[in-house]
């Protein structure tokens, strides 16, 4: 994963965390404080190295006081077209379905 402000043109460096991923938005650890109402970039790499781009918009950032300057990102995809969209679900069913079948099946 990699969280830039938006506009930002550097060639961010993608970092291997733990990501709570929803058609909807994004949640995750990060070390950066940023403000409700921004709007970052954020650039994932999923599974067999499908790059995926996209805007997101900061609902809250809750502090992390055990960790340090660590902060849980709470964000909406904003702009998401419908076919990354799609992209998304596919992604998330395919995982759920490999957890289920990987923990439950007999």
């Amino acid at each position: 994963m990699c969280i830039q402000v938006a506009g930002d043109d550097t060639e961010g460096e993608l970092t291997e965390t733990s990501v709570n991923l929803s058609a909807g938005g994004i949640g995750a650890m990060v070390t950066t404080h940023y403000t409700d109402g921004d709007v970052l970039s954020l650039r994932l790499l999923l599974p067999d190295h499908v790059p995926f781009t996209a805007s997101i918009e900061v609902l809250r950032l809750d502090p992390l006081p055990l960790l340090g300057d660590v902060y849980r990102l709470h964000a909406r995809f904003v702009k998401l077209s419908t076919q990354d969209r799609e992209l998304l679900v596919r992604y998330i069913l395919r995982f759920q379905r490999d957890h289920l079948q990987e923990h439950y099946s007999a």
